[in-house]
């Protein structure tokens, strides 16, 4: 049996990056399990699974398009110091969860705090990253 569409499948997986550094794993931990056509995962993680066997392992590496998009400079801006609390310089190059005006939900990177700005990034940390990973289908239902 192959894993097609619509298939739920479990996966164990090790996601490096170009410099070899592991970013997510499952190893330790209980397979991912999804479904195959959903959209739950990255578009190009989705397509390597397409056609594999329970027991197969392969290694893929998705272009950043294909996995969480290229780096955007457009995602990244600046708001005044006023619209945060005081005690935001300790927040420098943590992320935190910001909302607008509609009531959409977002994460932002501080990256620089000065008297006047607050300098933000809301790229995905793995956007502009090329992604490797090693997978093994455990199961199809």
């Amino acid at each position: 049996m192959k894993a097609e569409k619509g298939n739920t499948v479990k996966v164990h997986y090790t996601g490096t990056l170009n410099d070899g550094s592991v970013f997510d794993t499952s190893n330790g931990r209980e397979p991912l399990e999804f479904t195959l056509g959903t959209g739950q995962v990255i578009p190009g993680f989705e397509e390597a699974i397409i056609g594999m066997e329970i027991g197969e392992k392969k290694t893929i590496t998705i272009p950043s398009k294909e996995a969480y998009g290229e780096y955007s400079e457009e995602k990244v801006f600046e708001l005044p110091k006023q619209n945060f609390p005081s005690n935001i310089d300790e927040a420098l190059g943590q992320t935190v969860q910001l909302g607008d005006s509609t009531g959409n939900v977002f994460l932002a990177k501080i990256l620089e705090v000065t008297d006047e700005i607050v300098k933000m990034d809301t790229n995905h940390p793995l956007a502009g990253k090329d992604l490797t990973f090693e997978i093994e289908l455990i199961e199809i239902n």
